[in-house]
């Protein structure tokens, strides 16, 4: 049975009001500034986000870089004479390449296709040591409100030793990075390599995890096949409804599903339950009042 708009509406507003929904600037705000860069994370502060969301690769002199592909993508980046990409994964691979060469790539003046509210702008991908320094100062000196970070590690079994230290040491590098500059209670760790979150459910159990999932397994088989129960199960949000959140949170897990953009997709999720929601459109959650600046 369809449950009336006007019911949804009260029933959407009451959930919102009481409990606490944790929203995610994917990538910052894909949907309106240049994927993984400064401009996307302050903006996604400004419309009142709790949670940054971002990946991390490995740099050739092994510095943490904030970025989707392990690779300059030539959908978004341009050389430093601004001229377009080709598609050659390994000449543009991050793994091969110094941070010092990779901030002459301008990856936000060609704007992106799928986001065609997105702002075009000359902008570089940073490393994860700027993000975290400037998000802390904003979170200080403009919007007043704390603000945590969800990282993920962009590491496969394919790209060991081709597009990233092998994923023990991967993640030693990015544990080091934000250890010192962050208290671990502000932030999760997700990935969807299972190794990669086994070891650090070992190494670093103090470190909350989140598992992104994008098959359609029940949430008890990925779980069984994980070895161990992580804080969060972050599924792929078309895979989930009523009864698998429910199922998710006998688990003893949150729920916090990817990449939510339009608003009834929101509102239907936070009533069905979820603890949060990552989307690319944080000023979409801010105009239903899931966000509060």
């Amino acid at each position: 049975m369809r449950i009336p708009a006007l019911l949804f509406s009260i029933l959407f507003f009451h959930t919102t009001m009481s409990q606490s929904i944790d929203i995610q600037g994917h990538r910052g705000a894909r949907g309106i500034m240049p994927e993984n860069t400064i401009p996307a994370f302050l903006y996604a502060m400004d419309q009142g986000v709790t949670t940054l969301e971002l990946d991390v690769v490995i740099t050739k002199d092994k510095q943490v870089l904030v970025s989707h592909e392990p690779w300059m993508s030539h959908e978004i980046c341009m050389n430093k004479e601004g001229q377009k990409l080709t598609d050659d994964k390994e000449k543009y691979n991050i793994y091969n390449l110094t941070y010092y060469e990779i901030k002459d790539f301008d990856c936000g003046s060609m704007g992106n296709g799928r986001f065609p509210e997105q702002v075009k702008m000359e902008v570089s991908k940073p490393l994860l040591a700027e993000v975290i320094k400037l998000a802390e100062r904003h979170s200080k000196g403009v919007t007043h409100k704390q603000i945590n970070y969800n990282i993920e590690i962009k590491s496969t079994e394919e790209g060991d030793n081709k597009y990233h230290p092998p994923f023990s040491e991967f993640s030693d590098i990015v544990y080091q990075l934000i250890d010192e500059y962050l208290p671990w209670e502000r932030v999760t760790i997700q990935s969807f390599d299972f190794r990669t979150l086994r070891y650090w459910n070992d190494k670093y159990p103090e470190v909350q995890l989140a598992v992104l999932i994008e098959n359609i397994r029940t949430p008890k088989a990925n779980i069984k096949e994980l070895g161990f129960t992580p804080e969060i199960y972050s599924p792929y949000y078309k895979l989930i409804g009523k009864n698998s959140i429910q199922a998710i949170h006998q688990l003893g897990m949150k729920v916090i599903p990817w990449t939510v953009n339009e608003i009834d997709d929101m509102k239907k999720l936070v009533g069905l339950g979820v603890n949060g929601l990552i989307t690319d459109y944080p000023n979409r959650a801010k105009s239903i009042g899931l966000t509060k600046p």
